[in-house]
């Protein structure tokens, strides 16, 4: 079952010169702006694509991991049992290049890399755009998601209506393809 949503906007149709009512010549005028009322239907038809989204995730988190061991190798450490590591102030760009790679692109690109390769979009369950702050409610569940050899992102994906797993259904987000994504423009003219 597809989610509809409607936005509504407006339209600049033209613009007309008037003072005290008369339409006047170019000076000392003001403008009155004609607008069109724009409705925008979207529909939202989500599927499971279990196997993009596993290849998606490998992809995202392959990246990162080959990232996070350059950093390693480069900026840690040998503790005392011969094993590279990185501490305090040292960790944090870890956590800023996940913020980066996973929440903004997201956020700002509706995908990571591996979901654009993928040919996947993360949209809100009613078809619209997300933002960094859904693409954050949305990755803070990874832990869970994906860690635990993926089997609660499995469980929800095929147990839940819409395909969502836990980080979906906390930020009311949907990866579809963006074919499944329909929006249908009405204009009311006025």
């Amino acid at each position: 079952m597809g989610e509809v949503s409607f936005t509504a906007g407006a339209d600049i149709m033209g613009l007309v010169a008037y003072r005290r009512g008369r339409l006047i010549d170019n000076s000392s005028w003001f403008v009155v702006f004609l607008l069109n009322l724009i409705m925008i239907i979207r529909k939202v038809e989500p599927k499971r694509y279990v196997k993009l989204r596993i290849i998606a995730t490998l992809i995202d988190y392959g990246i990162f991991g080959i990232l996070f061991f350059i950093y390693i190798y480069f900026f840690g450490h040998q503790n005392d049992s011969g094993e590279m590591e990185v501490n305090n102030l040292l960790t944090l760009p870890i956590f800023i290049a996940w913020f980066l790679y996973f929440v903004v692109s997201e956020g700002i690109n509706q995908a990571t890399p591996g979901h654009d390769i993928c040919k996947l979009i993360v949209v809100k369950t009613s078809g619209e755009k997300i933002g960094i702050y859904d693409a954050f409610k949305r990755r803070v569940l990874d832990f869970i998601d994906i860690f635990i050899y993926a089997i609660p992102a499995l469980v929800c994906i095929y147990n839940t209506p819409k395909s969502q797993r836990l980080g979906d259904l906390l930020a009311d987000t949907l990866v579809v393809k963006k074919s499944d994504v329909t929006e249908t423009e009405i204009v009311f003219k006025r």
